[in-house]
């Protein structure tokens, strides 16, 4: 049987800061992410299975990825963790349920790194995360692939 991968694409809306940057991005702003997760495995060979001919139901994926990124990410406020704003992240933390404090610089990078140890880990049996495209804007984005994180 072929080894086959399937792809699903989410969305969802997020702000940041880029604390310490040398640039616009040093202020919160936001953008419309777009994250296209890939994974791999051998499609089920069982016809009375009723994934038969599945890597992975997309309904299964869309439920991971729904609950350890986009029902946690959307519409929240990232900020990195700082000595310097330890206040402001806390004040903000009880004003605002989405707000998250990080131990990362909430790069488009860094991000993607992060989601790939979130998704990893909690797909099922013979199904395995390729890779993911993390798009920041419509001309940017970053990518992780389990190829080149061995």
């Amino acid at each position: 049987m072929s080894y086959i991968r399937v792809t699903k694409e989410f969305s969802f809306e997020m702000a940041h800061v880029l604390e310490g940057y040398d640039g616009p991005c040093r202020e919160i702003h936001g953008h419309s992410y777009r994250l296209f997760v890939t994974v791999a495995g051998t499609p089920c060979d069982d016809p009375a299975n009723p994934k038969y001919g599945m890597v992975i139901d997309f309904g299964i994926l869309k439920r991971i990825v729904g609950r350890l990124i986009v029902d946690v990410y959307d519409h929240s406020l990232l900020m990195r963790r700082t000595d310097d704003n330890r206040e402001l992240t806390a004040l903000l933390g009880k004003r605002f349920e989405k707000m998250r404090a990080v131990d990362f610089q909430p790069t488009c990078e860094n991000l993607v790194a992060h989601f790939a140890a979130l998704i990893a880990p909690e797909l099922p049996a013979g199904v395995t995360l390729f890779s993911l495209r993390l798009h920041e804007t419509a001309t940017s984005f970053a990518e992780w692939f389990a190829s080149d994180n061995r």
